[in-house]
């Protein structure tokens, strides 16, 4: 198994500490200057968090996910607490990467009930997550019918208009935040994304 990353941002005195005792740690240590994460897209892999002193920089960022920066603010710290604050930070990214799914250009999280593009986020409701799954596991557009039975557990006969509705507020929940009126589509076949 590789080894766990750690870039660093911008804080150099923290890079000298690690790099004095990286024959000690199970970490990989990187360093870069908030200029390179500006220039381009730094490739996150799974095994990877940033650390830095300044996360408003960063926030500022279009192209850049926060969610894998750890801000140390509370400094001093003792190494060892700083390790421990660390491992625990990477527990949680593996969490959360175990509970997100890719969806078009979109980041769904099952354990949140969350969507996300870019630091733009919606929380969702336990339906409006049950159509974005169903509807992305199914290549071929979804009719009401078998949005019903399969969502709402409904009999083929109930006359309703619950499927269009969730729809119609998902569809306006996500034209409003991330500005896409296409994340589901429709044709007379279905419903698909």
């Amino acid at each position: 198994m590789s080894k766990q990353k750690i870039i660093i941002i911008d804080f150099e005195i923290l890079y000298d500490i690690f790099d004095e005792v990286k024959n000690l740690l199970n970490y990989e240590i990187f360093k870069i200057d908030f200029s390179e994460i500006e220039k381009k897209q730094i490739d996150i892999e799974k095994n990877c968090i940033f650390l830095t002193n300044d996360i408003e920089k960063i926030n500022k960022l279009n192209n850049f996910d926060t969610k894998r920066v750890l801000e140390l603010k509370s400094l001093p710290i003792s190494f060892t607490k700083l390790i421990e604050k660390i491992n625990l930070f990477f527990l949680k990214i593996n969490f959360q990467l175990k509970s997100e799914i890719k969806i078009k250009n979109y980041f769904l999280n099952l354990n949140e009930r969350s969507i996300s593009k870019k630091n733009k986020n919606i929380k969702l409701t336990e339906k409006e997550l049950e159509i974005i799954l169903y509807l992305s596991n199914n290549e071929k557009p979804k009719s009401i019918l078998e949005l019903q039975n399969e969502i709402w557990k409904y009999n083929d006969d109930s006359e309703t208009h619950t499927v269009e509705t969730h729809i119609y507020r998902l569809r306006k929940k996500i034209q409003n935040i991330f500005d896409d009126k296409n994340f589901i589509l429709s044709n007379k076949k279905g419903y698909y994304l």
